[in-house]
């Protein structure tokens, strides 16, 4: 059995896609008190630390440990820092030193494998820079940063992600190299078997609810195409005064009140999932936003997977989560290359 420690593990989602690839979770840490509810109902076997990572001492697993090998480290660390949709990047902000957090674990546990996810961006930052260089130190082989798309691993959302593999022995890098990709899957593979939901008042499904749209956004959803259709529909009245402020500048949120596409994979999902007000988050063909459930389906999170908070605290819990069937994809290969391996 290959064991593995969650850092950062919010409400489970990179834990899930570890135990499918065959991974033993034996231990996790993350502060959000709401993920962390999460994660108990769908992880109840793993040993959860409920703290500030920056508080707690990697001797908090030794009990857990009680000789056993960490095979796997894993670390994602908030990437809102890093994100290009953070337009108040500082840096002066805690949480880019948070990834430097994993350098007590790492000493301590001495694991095998080593594997980061984040955003793109974190590989220009000297927080990041930093990390590679101790890495090497303790005696990590480090693969050079790799930019993978969730897509192209069977996500239907388009998600693209910097991931590091650092290793005790070279020999386990050159296995994990290359991840091969998937199948596509789309919008429509994904939700298309979903009935019409109700607004507001869940019916067999807890997740699977309208949110309430004022009239004002109902009349220009019904302005705008289906299947992939954008604002640019909307007639002169029913445009915002802030959109038409934005029209002569690129990248100005221009997804804003669109629709997603049936044969195409949905847009990056964030905590604003269910908000056509925070990107292409309208359904195909209905007025409406999608629900959590099609979120959580967009994310590959299994319909069988149990949340816990409100409305907003899931949708933050969906947003912020690592696509399980990405991490399972990735970790299918760090588990083969493991098992496989020849030691001298």
């Amino acid at each position: 059995m290959k064991t593995a420690i969650d850092l950062f593990c919010g409400s489970g989602a990179v834990t899930w896609g570890l135990k499918d690839a065959g991974f033993n979770v034996i231990g996790a840490i993350d502060f959000d008190s709401t993920a962390c509810a999460t994660y108990r109902l769908n992880h109840p076997e793993v040993h959860l630390v409920e703290q500030d990572i920056k508080k707690v001492t990697p001797t908090i697993f030794s009990q857990t440990l009680d000789d056993v090998h960490v095979d796997l480290l894993v670390v994602c660390a908030p990437c809102q820092p890093f994100s290009n949709r953070n337009r108040k990047k500082s840096t002066d902000d805690d949480r880019l030193l948070l990834v430097l957090e994993s350098l007590r674990f790492i000493e301590f546990l001495n694991p095998t494998i080593l594997f980061f996810e984040n955003v793109p961006n974190i590989g220009k930052s000297s927080a990041f820079y930093e990390l590679e260089q101790r890495l090497i130190k303790l005696g990590y082989y480090v693969n050079p940063p790799q930019c993978v798309d969730a897509a192209e691993l069977g996500v239907p959302q388009r998600r693209k992600r910097m991931i590091l593999v650092g290793a005790k022995r070279n020999t386990l890098l050159q296995s994990v190299q290359d991840i091969k990709p998937y199948k596509k899957q789309t919008v429509f593979d994904a939700i298309s078997d979903l009935p019409s939901p109700q607004i507001c008042t869940p019916a067999d499904d807890a997740l699977h609810f309208a949110r309430r749209h004022s009239a004002l956004n109902i009349r220009r959803l019904q302005h705008i195409p289906h299947d992939g259709g954008c604002r640019e529909s909307l007639p002169e009245d029913l445009q915002l005064s802030c959109h038409k402020k934005l029209a002569v500048k690129t990248n100005s949120f221009p997804d804003t009140y669109g629709r997603m596409k049936w044969d195409d994979v949905a847009p990056t999902l964030t905590t604003g999932c269910t908000d056509i007000t925070k990107g292409r988050y309208a359904h195909p063909v209905q007025d409406r936003a999608i629900t959590l459930r099609e979120a959580a389906r967009l994310q590959t999170f299994p319909d069988n997977y149990m949340f816990e908070g409100n409305s907003a605290q899931i949708a933050n819990q969906i947003g912020n989560a690592v696509p399980p069937r990405m991490m399972a994809r990735i970790a299918e290969s760090l588990f083969k290359a493991l098992s496989e391996e020849k030691m001298p």
